[in-house]
């Protein structure tokens, strides 16, 4: 049987590549198109919101009608309809609504991406769940900087179109890749799935790691450049910098976390990504010299995608294959959505108050979960997701 790889990675680079092409400018396309800075906010806001609320939604449907990939085609091919809503669009009220349908439509596109993903490495065992992430990474960036290009010589609508022709191409891609398998045993109905996911301990204690790991880098994210440019680094070594590490997660998605993984098993493997989180915020509340900045960025790579490898590990031993895409959605939600969201608002608050001290409760939450992944070791074994 031929392997499923290229047809993954045509799907996950599609998704990521539509996300890398879109995101930079949707505000800017909103802006010119008459919405206020405090528009564009709400904006975007309800986005996140209706997002963090669908996505459950899209995995119990997916898993109450064994149906994870036609579920992810439909999602893929609404994406890519209303994204070429937006340019209809002028106003605060209908570019809300469009971007309120839009994100209920991808809500869910990434974790029944990543269900179909797992089941499929688990079963042919020819590639790692990681190259087919390490992959949508990769198109994340190349999105990135074409939509650049795009906006240089089109003008913002065309990342609008791009977007959206790239989810119709993630649309055609999800017919390649092989459905989840059968379940194996009847459908948990509303609730009682949740609570059948939240009842297994390995599940809860990795959704609480990943929210304050993962979670830790929503200073990053948003503050990091700031805390740069008010030190006086130019724009240059800013984007060097930060290209160090989606650089960095690509080779630890692709090569370095496989190989991690295999060898250190879960617990170590998310002990390692807190403790380098710990020593990564340390150095950033402490200083923005340039060489000290260059050496940390790359730990990007095991903060964040180690971290995520190990956590799909967790998931793929514990969760029963029948609640898998809706174990990835509420991963994706509880784990990554909301303390992302929480801990955005609270790093504001803390940032304007401590300024680059913030970063030292961000090292705090890493040191909280050790704790929680010394409970992970009973569930440790050799990884599903390593190269053969």
């Amino acid at each position: 049987m031929a392997s499923s790889f290229p047809a993954f990675v045509l799907l996950q680079g599609a998704l990521y590549a539509a996300y890398g092409t879109e995101t930079p400018f949707l505000p800017s396309f909103l802006g010119e198109r008459g919405l206020s800075p405090a528009e564009i906010g709400l904006v975007l806001a309800a986005g996140t919101l209706m997002r963090l609320a669908a996505g459950p939604v899209a995995g119990y449907i997916a898993d109450r009608q064994d149906a994870t990939r036609a579920v992810l085609g439909i999602a893929a091919t609404a994406s890519g309809l209303i994204s070429f809503a937006y340019l209809a669009g002028y106003g605060f009220r209908p570019l809300l609504a469009v971007s309120m349908l839009h994100a209920c439509a991808i809500a869910g596109l990434a974790p029944l991406a990543d269900a179909l993903a797992l089941a499929a490495a688990g079963r042919e065992r020819t590639y790692s769940y990681g190259w087919v992430r390490g992959a949508g990474s990769a198109a994340f960036v190349l999105g990135t900087l074409a939509s650049g290009l795009l906006v240089a010589r089109a003008g913002l609508a065309s990342v609008i179109v791009s977007s959206g022709l790239l989810f119709l191409v993630m649309a055609a891609a999800t017919a390649r890749v092989p459905p989840a398998p059968a379940r194996d045993g009847p459908p948990s109905l509303g609730l009682s799935g949740i609570r059948e996911l939240l009842a297994l301990k390995p599940f809860r204690r990795v959704l609480l790691v990943a929210a304050l790991v993962i979670g830790s880098h929503a200073l990053n994210d948003g503050f990091a450049v700031i805390r740069w440019r008010e030190a006086g680094i130019g724009p240059g070594a800013i984007s060097l910098l930060w290209s160090e590490a989606v650089a960095s997660e690509v080779l630890v998605f692709v090569l370095v976390g496989p190989w991690i993984l295999a060898r250190l098993g879960t617990a170590r493997s998310a002990l390692l990504a807190a403790g380098l989180g710990v020593l990564r915020w340390s150095a950033m509340a402490t200083t923005a010299a340039v060489p000290v900045l260059a050496a940390i960025q790359p730990l990007h790579g095991l903060t964040f995608a180690l971290l995520h490898l190990a956590a799909m590990h967790l998931i793929a031993r514990v969760v029963p294959q029948r609640l898998s895409a809706s174990a990835q959605t509420l991963y994706g939600t509880l784990g990554l959505g909301v303390a992302s969201a929480i801990l955005t608002a609270t790093g504001g608050l803390l940032y304007g108050t401590l300024g680059a001290g913030a970063f030292w409760t961000m090292a705090a939450l890493c040191v909280l979960a050790f704790p929680l992944i010394a409970g992970l070791r009973q569930d440790d074994a050799p990884s599903e997701l390593q190269a053969p």
